[in-house]
């Protein structure tokens, strides 16, 4: 019997990732579950979730005809269905516990060494000015009624003054869900945007650029050495995330970007202050009535001629199915990203048409991670997909005219 096999590419090693000046030190067995790990995730999107279409199309959506005369009209009614499934249930499960045991062996990693950390990071911003905290600033509500991607705490907790231990364990740990597609530095998504807006604008030159709901500058620092004329002011409410990431684009000698505590909602900023605003997978970790706030803000800060981009998964359309809807949506129910479906059901161009852009100016484009931990001389691999989870994304913009 000839049984057809699935071949994967395998997931660089966690070590070959950036050791930075103030990225935490592993030991031997918190390096070995996070590879397991990021095996374990590659596993599950090449060889176990395409089982998921099977269960839909041979048990679930014909129990669902037979029982109710009719098609799935919704992803609800497709989800109700799905989670009695023991195959589904099953890849969930592992989904869920290999999210959780990343959290576990980051948040292991780093609090045993926040002291360390918290000392590191402080020489490193010590008299910078281009660290601004504002202690007046609030997280907003629908930051602090649950733990992003079952992160403790999120990306806003302190355990102690000075402490930067969420940063460093998001710092550490992505390299996992995304089993190493994000490159050295975890600033793929960064340095696709850039490379796309240097190839296809090359005449375009901003002065200044804002990146809203930064983290720890994953995705800015790309961006500021791409433009390195270019002042780029990067924002976020989390203060860990922001003092890690400070003293890390302090570490890697990038030093035209100022991380400032602020409300992408109410930034304070003169209005035509930016020619190029940017987010990278952030509004779908904002509420609905934020994201508008936002956009509208966008538009108020942005030049006349200037550009704003949003990094995010593919929207759900009409002719995305449901089916795939419904596996997108997983995060939304299980990874503690409950607005991920809300942001996801908008259309783009009408956000930002009410916003006060041009919908003529609207332009939509897709990009994938630019990955240095890739072997190039090879051809790249063709990968099942892995909803919501995948290097590749959608990218949705206007220019202000």
């Amino acid at each position: 019997m000839n049984a057809k096999t699935t071949t994967l590419p395998v997931p660089p090693v966690w070590s070959n990732i950036t050791q930075h000046e103030v990225f935490p030190i592993a030991t031997h067995d918190e390096i070995a579950r996070y590879n397991f790990l990021a095996n374990l995730n590659k596993h599950l999107s090449g060889v176990i979730a395409p089982g998921n279409r099977l269960a839909y199309e041979k048990r679930v959506k014909p129990r669902f005809q037979a029982e109710h005369g009719r098609d799935f009209q919704n992803r609800d009614e497709v989800r109700a269905e799905m989670k009695h499934d023991p195959y589904y249930q099953t890849w969930s499960a592992l989904r869920r516990t290999t999210m959780e045991m990343r959290q576990q062996n980051g948040r292991t990693m780093t609090i045993r060494q926040a002291p360390e950390l918290a000392e590191k990071v402080q020489k490193l911003n010590a008299g910078k000015a281009t660290l601004v905290l504002n202690p007046d600033v609030k997280v907003p509500h629908y930051l602090t009624i649950m733990d992003n991607h079952c992160m403790p705490g999120s990306y806003h907790t302190e355990l102690f003054e000075g402490d930067v231990s969420a940063a460093a364990n998001y710092d550490t740990g992505l390299f996992v869900t995304t089993a190493g597609g994000l490159g050295k530095l975890t600033d793929g998504g960064g340095k696709a945007i850039s490379q796309w807006l240097l190839s296809h604008h090359p005449d375009f030159k901003p002065r200044r650029i804002l990146d809203i709901g930064c983290g720890l500058g994953h995705n800015t620092l790309p961006i500021a050495q791409a433009y390195p004329d270019a002042e780029v002011v990067a924002i976020d409410v989390g203060v860990p995330m922001l003092r890690y990431g400070h003293a890390r684009a302090q570490a890697l000698g990038i030093k035209n970007v100022t991380f400032m505590q602020l409300d992408a909602a109410n930034t304070g900023f003169a209005d035509a202050s930016f020619d190029w605003i940017q987010t990278t997978m952030f509004l779908h970790e904002t509420s609905f009535k934020a994201i508008h706030r936002i956009m509208r803000e966008i538009y108020r800060m942005l030049t006349d001629g200037g550009i704003t981009m949003h990094i995010e998964q593919p929207q759900y359309t009409p002719e995305m199915d449901l089916f795939e809807q419904t596996i997108r949506d997983w995060d939304a129910f299980y990874n503690n990203e409950p607005f991920w479906g809300v942001m996801h059901d908008i259309d783009p161009a009408t956000l930002m048409a009410e916003s006060g852009f041009n919908k003529e100016t609207f332009f939509q484009i897709g990009v994938r991670a630019v990955n240095d931990l890739e072997d190039f001389t090879k051809p790249r691999p063709t990968e099942v997909e892995d909803y919501g989870r995948s290097a590749v994304w959608n990218v949705f913009g206007a220019w202000k005219k």
